[in-house]
């Protein structure tokens, strides 16, 4: 979630910095770039998905606006090949079935028709053969909303500074990932679909929300996940198996309250991401306080050599000019509070903590990792910028990891 709620950027204040920072006409090769904001930003779409939650989310609502990327031009090439992933799954087959794409949207999670909760990318399409089959795509590649693109630069840099991350890249080994609130689920789809090696457990509260994600913006439901460990389908249907290519099978996406899931669990990650703002837009205190069931169990979670926790914070003082986010009392209790039990209570841990900060919106990562030994702040400032480069590169990232890294890089004490 990126906070508006105290400090509103105005679309026309948008529009006007995109043109102080687009002076130079270029090719946008991200389709998540902040200059499409525009065409999801204001309240012109059409409200696809509303339900009330009694999780304290309020009126959940998702609002579809029209996204100018990929241009009709290119669609054919999708169409194309969702015809050869079915000819792949159906080979022997005597229909030739072909598919067709209606258009593409930004389709945006809504906590109250005020709060933002998360922008996707969605595509969608149906089976020639029978116009019925509307079925929906989130496009994996696409990261709308900045903090995103900041939590998994910041996160995934960090965590190739400390174990070989490449394995898990190539999919030769996995990687152990927990997702604290899932929105629309941009941010482990992404990561799914960048890291083969990545199994990726999702835990959320409110099942409204798991509703809106799976059934108005393109997540796939297979991932959904019984109490019991079980999946709730037994098999993805075949338009899922043509899609998602398998990335599916390693979603798994839980209905659950985060203390009581990560008390019970017996897994050790290799990375955390918390986001978990609620309607009224809190960050529950039970999910920060030092002397919290959850914060203490995270840490007996988190894998000793280089366990990596990205938590998703908001500013407590509101926005001047275009300066950098502000410190704040909240935002400064919460690092410290992470920094103290994952790293401070453990002796023969070692790491370090440190926040960057988002563009454009009122968010700051805070970045607990493990593993991190005794180097100056030089050093190890230099250490994670070669890092960004190289997760940058081997990931093949639509954006600049490295923007999001040394952007208000501050440690923390």
């Amino acid at each position: 979630m990126f906070i508006l709620n105290r400090s509103r950027l105005k679309l026309s204040s948008i529009k006007h910095l995109r043109r102080l920072t687009t002076s130079n006409p270029r090719r946008i090769e991200d389709e998540g770039d902040w200059f499409y904001s525009s065409e999801w930003w204001d309240d012109n779409g059409n409200t696809v998905f509303r339900s009330v939650s009694d999780k304290g989310n309020g009126v959940v609502s998702v609002v579809a606006s029209h996204s100018s990327r990929p241009n009709e031009s290119q669609w054919y090439k999708t169409e194309n090949w969702l015809g050869q992933r079915y000819a792949e799954l159906r080979p022997r087959s005597e229909q030739n079935v072909s598919f067709r794409i209606l258009g593409y949207q930004w389709r945006t999670l809504r906590f109250n028709d005020d709060t933002r909760q998360s922008t996707a990318k969605v595509m969608t399409a149906y089976n020639e053969s029978d116009p019925g089959s509307i079925f929906l795509m989130q496009q994996a590649h696409c990261l709308a909303v900045p903090y995103l693109k900041s939590m998994i630069s910041a996160g995934l840099t960090s965590l190739s500074c400390n174990c070989d991350m490449l394995s898990s890249v190539y999919g030769k080994t996995s990687m152990k990932v927990l997702c604290i609130g899932h929105g629309g689920g941009s941010l482990p789809l992404f990561l799914a679909c960048k890291i083969p090696g990545a199994m990726i457990d999702i835990v959320e509260i409110d099942p409204v929300v798991i509703s809106a994600s799976t059934q108005a913006m393109g997540f796939p439901s297979y991932s959904i996940m019984r109490k019991h460990g079980e999946r709730s389908h037994s098999k993805p249907n075949l338009i899922e198996k043509v899609i998602w290519n398998d990335i599916h099978k390693r979603l798994f996406l839980y209905e659950a309250d985060a203390e009581k899931f990560i008390t019970e669990s017996s897994n050790i990650y290799d990375m955390v991401f918390v986001d978990a703002y609620d309607g009224d837009d809190i960050f529950p205190r039970k999910l920060w306080d030092p002397d919290s069931i959850f914060l203490k169990a995270l840490g007996e979670r988190v894998h000793p050599e280089h366990g990596t926790v990205v938590v998703n914070l908001h500013s407590d003082i509101d926005i001047v000019g275009e300066s950098l986010l502000p410190m704040g009392k909240y935002v400064s209790q919460v690092c410290k509070a992470y920094k103290k039990v994952l790293l401070d209570d453990f002796e023969s841990i070692s790491g370090l903590a440190f926040t960057v900060h988002a563009p454009w919106v009122c968010n700051a990562s805070l970045v607990v990792s493990r593993g991190f030994r005794n180097g100056t702040c030089d050093t190890v400032l230099n250490t994670l910028i070669s890092k960004s480069l190289e997760v940058e590169n081997t990931l093949n990232l639509p954006f600049s990891c490295l923007q999001y890294i040394k952007r208000g890089l501050m440690f923390v004490d």
